[in-house]
């Protein structure tokens, strides 16, 4: 009974091809999924569908209906099922096509990918997002109807916090995770691509961690991503 995978389960290629993401392409939180696309070779499967985060789209009731939480990215099944969420949606692309490359093989590998991940979230790419929206313009007057200053700061230097605390997993170790390049280090990527944006220096002293980064830019999937213009708004 459990000797195969169903084939409603397998991989169909068709199918893949109906899904729908809704993203913003130099997004922080939509570049992990797009490096992951990438790294599971399912970049033609998808239709990118452009939500400007500059206009506020994603808080527009449109976009809410399908992700109650109002943020990006977002993929769209040909069924209309929609799975919010970046490890939501990388776990399911990852196990969609071929070996589990991302998201881990063994019992072990999938608990230190998930705890890694949730750490690069709350430690350093969650914290440069709060420190976006409450420290900085963020995204204009028109869609941050809500700012506190002081968590902002103190969620800056939370994220300072954590690049120090990578930089310590990597002195270790060659990736977030362990020995192979995981979805906890697109998280920590999209850090630093966030960690750009709002023009937060990620600490000299973190050598390890700027070697990585250095590293992880040699990857086709993360370069194609880098290297993407972001559009005007």
């Amino acid at each position: 009974m459990f000797g195969r995978t169903p084939d409603i389960f397998a991989f169909d290629a068709n199918k893949a091809a109906a899904m729908k993401i809704y993203d913003w392409p130099t997004g922080p939180y939509p570049a992990r999924v797009r490096i992951a696309l990438a790294e599971k070779n399912l970049q033609s499967s998808v239709e990118f569908v452009p939500v400007n985060l500059w206009k506020g789209e994603h808080k527009r009731l449109a976009f809410l209906a399908r992700n109650y939480s109002g943020t990006l990215p977002v993929l769209e099944l040909d069924n209309g099922i929609c799975l919010a969420e970046c490890t939501a949606i990388t776990v399911y692309l990852d196990a969609l096509a071929g070996e589990p490359t991302l998201t881990g093989r063994t019992p072990l590998e999938k608990g230190v990918i998930q705890m890694m991940t949730k750490r690069a979230e709350i430690e350093m790419l969650d914290a440069i997002s709060v420190y976006f929206h409450h420290a900085t313009p963020g995204l204009g007057p028109d869609v941050e109807v809500y700012q506190n200053q002081e968590w902002g700061l103190r969620q800056r230097d939370k994220a300072l916090r954590g690049m120090h605390y990578f930089d310590g997993v990597l002195r270790k170790q060659p990736f977030i995770a362990g020995d192979a390049f995981s979805m906890a280090d697109i998280a920590v990527i999209g850090g630093f691509i966030f960690a750009k944006a709002v023009e937060l220096p990620i600490p000299q002293e973190c050598e390890a961690l700027l070697t990585w980064f250095a590293r992880m830019q040699e990857r086709p999937s993360v370069r194609a991503q880098l290297a993407i213009v972001p559009p005007k708004h």
